[in-house]
Formats: C-alpha cells, sequence, structure tokens
C-alpha cells in the first residue's frame, strides 16, 4: 500500500522501519522538513516529503504528532489522500508535561480523538497510541503465537478499522475492537490498557475496566 506518515518521532519513525520492510511505499514527513529526515529515508528507503505532501495518493495515514501541534497542521492536509483513506491517530494529551490545557477535552467531554478528528476534517481510528514504540519493532508475532500483543483499535468508518486492523495484523499484533471514537477514552492514558503488554484477552479485559473519568495526573 501508500501510506503516509506525518511524524517521525519514535512512534512515527518505527512504523516507517517496519513497514518499509514489509515492501509498503512509505512517505514520511515531520515539522522540521524532509532534508532532515535523510538518515532515515536512507536506513528504510521510505520518501522523507513535506507534511502537505504525505498523505498524497495514501490508503493508509498514520498523523503522529503532539497533541499540542494538531492544530498547527498544514491546511488540506489530506486533500490528496486516496478517496477511501485511513488515518490513524495516535496521539495523546498531556496537558502537564506538554500540551497545556485543551476546553474541548477538559470542559466538554470530547475525546482526544474526536477532538483531533475535528481538526483535521477526517474521520480518525485511534491506534498504537499505548504501544510502547521500541514493542513495534522488537515484539512482532506470528498470528497464533501464545506471545501475541494485541493492541486497541477505536474508530467509527467499519470499513477504515477493518483496514487498520488488517495493517496491524501484518505488522505481528492482535487487536481488540474498542468502539467508536466517542468510546476511546477507553484507551486514553491513565486507563488500564494503556500501555499494558497483553495478549486479547487481557486488553478486552482492560478495555471493560475501564472508568470515564480522566486520571488527576492527564488533567490541565
Amino acid at each position: 500500500m501508500k501510506i503516509g506518515i506525518i511524524g517521525a518521532g519514535n512512534i512515527g519513525g518505527n512504523l516507517t522501519r517496519r513497514l518499509t520492510a514489509l515492501g509498503h511505499d512509505v512517505r514520511v514527513a515531520n515539522s522540521r522538513g524532509p532534508e532532515t529526515l535523510d538518515a532515515l529515508a536512507k536506513e528504510t528507503g521510505a520518501t522523507a516529503v513535506r507534511a502537505g505532501e504525505a498523505a498524497r495518493g495514501a490508503e493508509v495515514v498514520v498523523v503522529t504528532v503532539p497533541l499540542k501541534a494538531v492544530p498547527d497542521l498544514p491546511a488540506g492536509l489530506l486533500d490528496g489522500a486516496a478517496a477511501d483513506a485511513a488515518v490513524i491517530d495516535t496521539g495523546n494529551y498531556y496537558p502537564q508535561e506538554r500540551d497545556g490545557r485543551i476546553a474541548a477535552i477538559e470542559d466538554d467531554g470530547l475525546t482526544e480523538s474526536r477532538w483531533t478528528e475535528g481538526h483535521l476534517g477526517h474521520p480518525v481510528v485511534k491506534a498504537f497510541n499505548g504501544t510502547y514504540a521500541q514493542d513495534i519493532l522488537e515484539r512482532p508475532r506470528p498470528a497464533g503465537d501464545p506471545g501475541r500483543m494485541a493492541l486497541p483499535v477505536a474508530g467509527d468508518d467499519a470499513a477504515a478499522k477493518a483496514k487498520v486492523r488488517a495493517l496491524i495484523d501484518e505488522l505481528g499484533f492482535d487487536t481488540v475492537d474498542s468502539g467508536g471514537i466517542d468510546d476511546s477514552w477507553r484507551q486514553q492514558p491513565g486507563t488500564p490498557v494503556y500501555g499494558l503488554r497483553a495478549g486479547t484477552a487481557e486488553v478486552t479485559r482492560a478495555l471493560a475496566e475501564a472508568a470515564p473519568e480522566r486520571p488527576v495526573d492527564f488533567r490541565g
């Protein structure tokens, strides 16, 4: 597939490494310009581009930037993507240590991904937000392996969610459907599933045990 990755930090960089290794055509961008991604491009064979070009023709777009940076992404970021593109949001809200207070999340009760979706103007699928970046490289397992990790995936678009779950399976992880984007609070920071390295049964149980109240450590 053609895949655009916007954000080349730990998650974005390691997804670039794995997805190119699997044979996908990856375009990767960051906020500083393609010239700063020369090393990653040479290592992986990905094409380094400007953020406004990353989604061009992409069947999957991964948005993996700090939440506070989402409103500053280029206008029309997804305009060139395939008509049925699945957009993955890996973001988390860290008001105390990075993002500052976002009233729509804290006062209006929007989930982090619903807020992001509003800025992007496109439905998103929430995935990889509670995944340790190094696990993307080190913990893939074949289907049926008893040590295979499961990742929660939330989204309203059934076709987009199915495409993302199939891609995660190809990467070497099981998935658990965690509901729609309004249910994605179940996998936000501070919930039982966040950072959980476990299989399908334990991830399913952790999602069910989540409480909607935002933990104190993750309030602004």
